[in-house]
């Protein structure tokens, strides 16, 4: 099916320079590009083909991400979190098939409200820190990025919220949040194959806008290189602020 079919080309180009920025911001600070694609898309597509939008370019990058430093250390990673994993797993491919089913407003209020608060005070300098990994944090953490992620296409916050408070370095967070988000954009064109969102219809839309999504994360590696840990901490914990005041907005205005 042809794009135009979808879409007039004024719309198309907006959704390409949307995907280019969502890259760049990914490459930047390994997260974010769901929340820019669906923020962007959906000030002129429908919802069910703005969440279509985001989820090859998703899989593609995250792949790119997990697998930068090697097979070996993504495999290290996915044995290390492998509780957060299991269990976000679970409730993602759950919660997709509620997707037409239930109003995800209340959901994306109660994962904003403690990602921005989070964010926002470590900014003031606030510190708030894990001294080691929790699995029972671990699986609460994975079981509402995996819901909410199932629902919206938006999974990122909660892990990164975790992450941060770990003081995990920059270089490892990256890939650990590449594998993380790889396995779960995994699920999740499994998932959304199943609920009808991707398709025939869909399908070539986004992977179309794989190729700026990829052009922007490339870019965003190079930026994330020449930055140092603090700076790194800093540009993850506003993205993050940005990204729970988003889900805020969506879950008071839809």
């Amino acid at each position: 099916m042809s794009l135009f079919s979808l879409m007039p080309l004024p719309d198309l180009y907006v959704a390409f320079t949307v995907a280019f920025l969502a890259g760049t911001v990914k490459g930047m600070v390994g997260f974010g590009m769901p929340m820019v694609l669906v923020s962007g898309l959906s000030m002129t597509l429908p919802p069910d083909l703005a969440l279509a939008g985001l989820i090859l370019p998703t899989l593609v990058t995250n792949g790119f991400q997990a697998l930068r430093e090697g097979r070996a250390a993504a495999v290290s990673s996915i044995r290390r979190f492998k509780v957060f994993l299991s269990v976000g797993l679970i409730f993602l491919l759950g919660s997709a098939q509620l997707i037409s089913h239930v109003p995800t407003q209340a959901f994306l209020l109660m994962v904003g409200l403690p990602v921005t608060v989070f964010a926002g005070i470590q900014l003031l300098g606030v510190k708030l820190t894990l001294s080691q990994p929790s699995a029972r944090i671990e699986a609460a953490l994975g079981s509402v990025a995996g819901f909410v992620g199932g629902i919206s296409g938006v999974w990122g916050p909660p892990t990164v919220a975790y992450l941060t408070a770990l003081n995990t370095p920059k270089s490892e967070q990256l890939r650990v949040q590449g594998v993380i988000y790889g396995l779960g954009a995994t699920a999740l064109v499994v998932a959304h194959i199943g609920s009808g969102v991707l398709r025939a219809e869909t399908v070539p839309f986004s992977a179309a806008l794989t190729v700026p999504a990829v052009i922007g994360m490339w870019l965003g590696l190079r930026l994330h290189d020449r930055i140092d840990q603090a700076t790194f901490r800093k540009a993850t914990l506003l993205v993050l602020m940005i990204a729970g005041a988003n889900l805020l907005r969506r879950g008071v205005f839809g």
